[in-house]
């Protein structure tokens, strides 16, 4: 966060980390944003804004209540509201929003990272089949609560979401390194349903 000129806030890395350890959490956890920060390691030259983007990825998923349609905006407010209280500029900050409200993977998005950031998030639908596997064991113990029959119809429409799209990914990077194995974990996931 230095990139941005903000002083060290240990206390706000323990409030993320607390967050991202909460004992509902399967998937969503410290592990999800380690794996993300390996992917960002690896294209954060293309992109735009990369400060803004790390502190994005930080906070994408802080607030994360699985019957709730406002994580998104709830992480994206507490990430404005970070950025402003430690001096940042309003356009910044909105940035930042937007760049965490993207992650909600139901629009268009407008810009390079808000692109990168939402392929850096889904890198885990064209993981190993076995990483793959784990992953939808551990988003089914997310929703535990969720009836089997409720959660299979809406399971299955989610991924059905992402294979009628042209690509699952929005760069090239991602699209050659992802796409195919993407499709083929979803379609196994959706046979298994």
């Amino acid at each position: 966060m230095g990139a941005l000129g903000f002083k060290d806030s240990f206390y706000c890395y323990d409030d993320l980390y607390n967050a991202y350890s909460e004992k509902h959490r399967f998937y969503h956890t410290v592990k999800h944003i380690e794996a993300m920060f390996r992917h960002f390691d690896i294209v954060k030259d293309i992109a735009e804004r990369p400060a803004e983007l790390e502190l994005a990825i930080w906070f994408h998923d802080a607030i994360y209540k699985p019957f709730s349609k406002n994580n998104e905006l709830n992480s994206a407010e507490w990430a404005k509201e970070f950025s402003l209280s430690n001096g940042y500029y309003m356009e910044g900050a909105e940035r930042i929003h937007s760049l965490i409200m993207a992650t909600q993977h139901n629009g268009i998005v407008q810009d390079k990272d808000q692109k990168l950031i939402v392929d850096i998030d889904l890198t885990i639908l064209g993981a190993s089949p076995e990483i793959y596997d784990e992953f939808e064991r551990n988003v089914r113990k997310e929703y535990k609560m969720v009836p089997t029959f409720i959660y299979r119809k809406k399971r299955k429409e989610l991924l059905m979401s992402f294979l009628s799209k042209v690509s699952i990914y929005n760069l090239d990077y991602f699209k050659e390194k992802y796409e195919n194995i993407a499709r083929y974990n979803i379609k196994r996931a959706i046979e298994m349903l």
